[in-house]
C-alpha cells in the first residue's frame, strides 16, 4: 500500500511543479504558501468572486495552502512560525488532524523527530496521532517503507541526472534530486527518533484532592525525564484497593491544555486510589500514586448534617411576596404590573423613540432638592438628551436632608424595578398614616416611575452607593445600567463621555461644583465601579478578611475596589471544596482556641490545608497592611464555609472581637493600602446577592 502511495506521489510530481530543492528552497516555497493564505478569509464572500462553485474550489485551495504550509512549518522545525499559525487559524482551516499523502500528520513529524517545543504546540491545539499507527510494528513499518522508497528514488534520480545530457529537464531533475535527498534525510531522522525513543517516564507528580462529596480532582504535571519521547495522552485509573485489583475505572487524556481530571460519581465515604500514567509513540509508561494515596470523597455539611443555608430561600420570598400581593389584590395596578413584562417586548429603539421629547420632563439644572438621574453607557458612550443632558429627574424639591434609611430603602426597590406600580398603589393605600417617612419614599417611587415613562424602560439598573451631595444643598441618586446591545436609536443619540464632560457648560465655580458637575468629573469612577461590581471570581476557596466600621446611621463593610462586591480575600486553592476531614480539623483548631499561625511540626507535612493556610493568611495580612504578628489573635470563623454556588466557596479571617468593627472615633492603627473603599452593609449584601 505504501509503495503505491508513492508511485501515486511520483505521478503527480511529474504532472506539477517539482518540490523544494534544499532545506532553504523548501523554506522559500513555505514562506511563499504562507503569505498567500494569510489574507483575509471574509473576502472570498465578498461579491467579487462569481458561483458557488468557483468559491468552493478557492476554500478548497486555501486549505490545501495553510495544510502544506504547517506541514512545512513543522518539518523545517520553525517553531516561530507554527505557534504564528495556530494562533491566527483555527485547526479546521489548518486540516490539522488530516494525514498526507505519506500517511502522516503534523504531530507524527514533531514528535518522531523529537522536537519537542513543537509537539507541545500542536497538542495544545488538539492535534492527534495518525490513527494508522495501531502497534509498534506498524509504524516501525511505515517508517522503513518511506526511507526505503525515499532512497530509491533519489538513486533513480541520480542516475538520470548522471546519465542525462545537461539541458532544462535536467536542471529540473536536479531541483528534484535534492528535494528527495532532504526529504530521504527527514525520514532517516525520523525512524532513528522512533528507535531510540522509549516508553514515558511516570507523572513527576499526582495531587490527589476531594471535589465534593461524589467526586475527586486528579491533577498532574509531566515526566520530567527529557530523553524519552513526547507524551502524547494520561491514563487516570481508580480503585477501592491499594493493588488496583479490581479497577473500578480509567480514563484517558488526551486534551493536553490542563493536566487535570476530576472523577464524577463516586461512592460518598469510601476510599479510593488514584494512580496516572504517561503515553508516548512508544507505549505506555510505569504508574504514579497519587498524593495523598487515598481521598474519600466528602464535604464539610457531612460533619454534622448541615443543610445549606439558602435552601429554599428564594422559594420562601416568592411565597411571601405572593401572600403579599394577595393582601392587595384590590390595586387597581396589580393586573397591569403582572401584564407588563408582555410591553416590554417592544425593541429597545422603540421603547426609546421618545425619548428626551421638547416635552418630557427632564430636568437642565437643580435647585434645591431631591433628584435622580440615570446613567445608560455602551463602551465610552453615554446616552444623553437631545440637550446633551443626562436625564434627571425631581424626587423633591423641599428635601434638604437625605435620610441613610430611604437611601438604603431605595437600594432594595432596585431588585423589583418591574413593581413600582404595585409598590405605588400598596405605599399610597398606607399614607393613611401621614408618615413622613412614607411620603418621601411615595415621591421616590413616583420619580422612579416617571423615569421609567420617559425611558420607556423599566430597568434603571444598579444605585450607585454612595449619593452625591454639593453645597448648594441638592442630592443626586444615581442608577447605573450598561446597554450590550448594537442598536441605533431613534431620537436618541450616544455621546462619548469625554466629549460631554469637555462641552458642558458649567453653571458653578470649581471652588462649589453643582452636583452634576461633580457627577460629570467622577463618571468614569462610576461606570468602573459598576462593572467591577459584576465581575466573578475564579473557581476556588478563598480566605477573607471581614472588617467592618460603624457610623451613626450605619455600618460600613471593607472591600477591595477591583472587586467590591466581595470582601478582601485572597485565594487558597483552586478546589472550593473544604472535605469531612479538612473541617474536623479546623473545629478541632477552634475548640483548642490555638491560634492560626502555629501547628505541630508533625502536622505541617501532614495536612495540605495548614500549608495553604499559612501562605494565604501571609499574603492577605499583607495585602491589607497588618503586621503578620498581630495575625496571632486572630481567628477563623468556624461556624460554616461560605458557599458561593458551587464553585466559589469562603473561610473567614476574623479580628479579635474587639476589632471586628471600628467604633465612630477610634482610632485604627493598621489602615489598608490604596485600593480599598468601604460600602454601607446593606449594599455590599445587594452587590453579593447580584
Amino acid at each position: 500500500k505504501m509503495t503505491q502511495q508513492m508511485r501515486d506521489l511520483q505521478l503527480a510530481q511529474a504532472r506539477k511543479p517539482p518540490g523544494p530543492s534544499s532545506p532553504n528552497a523548501a523554506k522559500r516555497l513555505y514562506r511563499n504558501l504562507s503569505g498567500k493564505f494569510r489574507v483575509n478569509y471574509t473576502s472570498f464572500d465578498e461579491g467579487s468572486l462569481v458561483g458557488r462553485g468557483e468559491k468552493e474550489k478557492l476554500r478548497k485551495s486555501y486549505l490545501f495552502q495553510s495544510n502544506a504550509a504547517l506541514f512545512e512549518a513543522v518539518e523545517l522545525q520553525d517553531l516561530d512560525r507554527v505557534q504564528e499559525m495556530l494562533k491566527h487559524y483555527s485547526p479546521e482551516e489548518l486540516d490539522l488532524n488530516t494525514p498526507n499523502s505519506e500517511g502522516l500528520l503534523p504531530l507524527d513529524i514533531a514528535i518522531m523527530t523529537n522536537n519537542a517545543p513543537i509537539a507541545r504546540a500542536l497538542l495544545q491545539a488538539g492535534a492527534k496521532e495518525s490513527p494508522h499507527f495501531v502497534s509498534l510494528e506498524s509504524r516501525s513499518l511505515h517508517l522503513s517503507t518511506l526511507v526505503r522508497e525515499a532512497e530509491q528514488r533519489v538513486n533513480e534520480l541520480m542516475a538520470q541526472v548522471v546519465n542525462e545530457a545537461p539541458n532544462a529537464d535536467c536542471s529540473e531533475k536536479e531541483k528534484q534530486l535534492k528535494a528527495w535527498e532532504w526529504r530521504f534525510r527527514l525520514y532517516k531522522r525520523m525512524k532513528a527518533g522512533f528507535e531510540h525513543a522509549r516508553v514515558p517516564d511516570a507523572p513527576s507528580s499526582v495531587h490527589l484532592s476531594v471535589a465534593s462529596s461524589s467526586s475527586l480532582q486528579v491533577t498532574f504535571w509531566e515526566p520530567l525525564s527529557v530523553n524519552s519521547a513526547v507524551v502524547t495522552k494520561y491514563k487516570v485509573e481508580w480503585s477501592c484497593s491499594p493493588t488496583f485489583s479490581p479497577l473500578l475505572g480509567e480514563a484517558v487524556i488526551d486534551k493536553l491544555k490542563d493536566l487535570h481530571f476530576t472523577i464524577e460519581g463516586l461512592v460518598s465515604g469510601t476510599a479510593y486510589h488514584i494512580r496516572v500514567s504517561a503515553y508516548n509513540m512508544k507505549g505506555w509508561g510505569p504508574p504514579q500514586a497519587s498524593m495523598p494515596p487515598f481521598a474519600i470523597p466528602s464535604n464539610w455539611r457531612e460533619y454534622d448534617g448541615r443543610a445549606p443555608r439558602r435552601r429554599g430561600q428564594a422559594e420562601a420570598l416568592d411565597h411571601l411576596l405572593g401572600q403579599v400581593k394577595t393582601v392587595h389584590q384590590h390595586c387597581i395596578c396589580h393586573e397591569p404590573c403582572r401584564n407588563q413584562p408582555q410591553s416590554r417586548k417592544h425593541s429597545v429603539s422603540k421603547s426609546l423613540k421618545h425619548l428626551f421629547h421638547p416635552g418630557s420632563k427632564f430636568l437642565k439644572t437643580l435647585k434645591r432638592g431631591l433628584y435622580l438621574t440615570a446613567i445608560f453607557y455602551k463602551d465610552d458612550n453615554i446616552l444623553v438628551t437631545h440637550e446633551d443632558q443626562i436625564p434627571v429627574v425631581e424626587i423633591d424639591d423641599t428635601y434638604s436632608c437625605l435620610l441613610m434609611q430611604d437611601f438604603l430603602w431605595l437600594t432594595k426597590v432596585s431588585c423589583m424595578w418591574d413593581e413600582i406600580l404595585w409598590l405605588r398603589q400598596c405605599v399610597t393605600v398606607s399614607q393613611s398614616s401621614c408618615s413622613c417617612i412614607l411620603q418621601t419614599r411615595f415621591k421616590m417611587l413616583l420619580a422612579i416611575s416617571q423615569m421609567q415613562g420617559l425611558l420607556g424602560i423599566q430597568d434603571l439598573g444598579q444605585v450607585f452607593f454612595e449619593p452625591i451631595k454639593d453645597k448648594q444643598g441638592n442630592i443626586l441618586i444615581v442608577t447605573l445600567k450598561e446597554v450590550k446591545t448594537n442598536q441605533t436609536f431613534e431620537s436618541v443619540r450616544w455621546v462619548p463621555i469625554c466629549k460631554l464632560q469637555t462641552s458642558r457648560k458649567s453653571v458653578s465655580s470649581p471652588e462649589e461644583p453643582t452636583a452634576l458637575d461633580m457627577l460629570l468629573i467622577s463618571v468614569q469612577d462610576k461606570l468602573a465601579y459598576h462593572q467591577r461590581s459584576s465581575h466573578a471570581l475564579s473557581p476556588g476557596l478563598y480566605l477573607g478578611y471581614l472588617k467592618l466600621c460603624s457610623a451613626v446611621d450605619q455600618i460600613r463593610v471593607l472591600v477591595p475596589e477591583q472587586l467590591p462586591n466581595i470582601l478582601c480575600h485572597v485565594k487558597i486553592r483552586s478546589n472550593p471544596n473544604i472535605s469531612r476531614e479538612e473541617w474536623e480539623w479546623l473545629q478541632k483548631m477552634a475548640s483548642v482556641e490555638e491560634p492560626v499561625t502555629t501547628e505541630p511540626e508533625t502536622d505541617r507535612s501532614q495536612n495540605p490545608l495548614f500549608q495553604e493556610l499559612h501562605v494565604a493568611i501571609k499574603e492577605l495580612m499583607t495585602l491589607v497592611n497588618i503586621p503578620l504578628q498581630e495575625a496571632k489573635d486572630f481567628r477563623l470563623y468556624s461556624q460554616e464555609v461560605l458557599d458561593f454556588g458551587d464553585q466559589v466557596s469562603f473561610l473567614l479571617l476574623l479580628p479579635p472581637s474587639d476589632d471586628v468593627c471600628t467604633a465612630p472615633g477610634q482610632n485604627n492603627p493598621y489602615t489598608p493600602r490604596s485600593g480599598f473603599l468601604t460600602l454601607p452593609l446593606q449594599i455590599f449584601e445587594l452587590g453579593e446577592e447580584r
